[in-house]
């Protein structure tokens, strides 16, 4: 059983490609569910629709984050895990760490206690930081058509903060966040993304 996470900037397009990973996994004769966050259940999509679209203090954000991520664990990580199923996540606490901390302004050491009390001992086997510029994703998103959420109206300085953090987090944990060259085409993408499961 493993727990991957993807990670990266909004427009970064680590999304379209978390089909192509859970088939990599079950080519190997895995048992994969496929989630999100926030999101993954009921009560935590209801919450992600309120994150997502009404403007909040950064601390009630976080907090609303972690509630959901705290139903999340207990209704579905944990118990696929358990069953010996392999979980892939699209995002986990490293993105709180990114927006809310870097991008927000939130203080680490209260992500880090939120973190210690949503899910005790549970970290990501491995995590795919997909890593692209400001321009690139900004071009992704402008091409997507539909209404953006407010974290993808964020401006480039909020971008390149959370970047950064995302980087620094991958630089100091190198074994667990791999990166993915996400500014390259689709196939050289999944090149990387190959390299990056071989092991798992």
């Amino acid at each position: 059983m493993k727990f991957l996470t993807l990670e990266g900037v909004d427009g970064a397009g680590k999304s379209s490609h978390i089909e192509f990973i859970a088939d990599a996994i079950r080519t190997k004769g895995g048992h994969v569910i496929v989630t999100r966050e926030p999101g993954g259940t009921d009560l935590a999509e209801r919450l992600r629709q309120t994150i997502l679209s009404h403007p909040m203090s950064p601390i009630l954000e976080t907090l609303l984050i972690f509630a959901a991520r705290t139903d999340h664990v207990e209704r579905v990580i944990r118990p696929a895990l358990a069953s010996g199923q392999s979980v892939i996540c699209d995002r986990f606490t490293d993105a709180t760490a990114a927006y809310q901390g870097a991008g927000k302004g939130v203080s680490a050491d209260l992500i880090a206690r939120l973190a210690d009390a949503a899910h005790p001992g549970l970290r990501p086997t491995r995590t795919l930081l997909f890593d692209c510029p400001y321009e690139v994703a900004a071009a992704r998103l402008a091409k997507a058509g539909r209404a953006l959420d407010r974290f993808e109206r964020e401006d480039r300085a909020f971008f390149e903060r959370v970047r950064g953090t995302y980087l620094a987090i991958a630089k100091a944990e190198p074994e667990r966040m791999l990166l993915i060259d996400a500014s390259r085409d689709a196939q050289a993408v999944r090149d990387q993304i190959k390299t990056a499961l071989a092991g798992l």
